[in-house]
């Protein structure tokens, strides 16, 4: 068995694309995947498949959802290992002047072009920072997340990929949900 996190985009935000996880968690099972555990109602899952391939699996998540809640769901889906290097390779964590509060991490559908990163670097300005890691942003927003032009949008329209965002916290509690297995 493989051990993946699974973060969903967009789900319940603004009374928008409403999935309560316990039907979430169903729909998962009713797929194969096995002891499936939710975070917080905005679509953060922990859960074992026999499928190793992540890809696989975050299509079979999107089908379900769109079949029974009839729209689409962008999903990301991260391994127990990918998930484990989110975390250990935080450039932001312990610097001085870093609040962990205001941390948060962006995971993106795929790598983005590096011409692309370039462009979104060099435009971006202001108290907030980024720094880019493979698949993933890492975010510093001292004013808060509430405040920031670097949003999903922000990301997914220059990078031109699919962008979810989780605050530290709820990163930190994810990965100690998939240590505990």
């Amino acid at each position: 068995m493989y051990t993946f996190v699974c973060l969903l985009r967009g789900i319940n935000v603004s009374g928008q694309k409403k999935i309560r996880m316990q039907e979430l968690r169903e729909i998962c099972e009713s797929i194969g995947l096995d002891n499936v555990s939710s975070y917080l109602q905005s679509g953060n899952l922990v859960f074992d498949s026999s499928d190793a391939e992540a890809q696989s699996v975050a299509s079979s998540i999107e089908l379900g959802i769109r079949e029974h809640f009839g729209f689409n769901v962008p999903t990301i889906i991260r391994s127990k290992e990918e998930f484990a290097e989110v975390v250990a390779i935080n450039p932001m964590v312990g610097k001085d002047g870093i609040d962990e509060s205001k941390l948060a991490v962006v995971f993106l559908s795929k790598r983005p072009s590096p011409a692309d990163l370039g462009r979104t670097e060099a435009e971006h300005s202001g108290p907030d920072r980024f720094a880019s890691a493979g698949r993933h942003i890492y975010l510093h927003c001292p004013g808060g997340f509430g405040r920031t032009k670097l949003s999903n949008n922000f990301f997914e329209k220059r990078l031109r990929i699919v962008a979810t965002s989780r605050n530290w916290r709820t990163v930190k509690a994810l990965f100690d949900m998939l240590m505990q297995r």
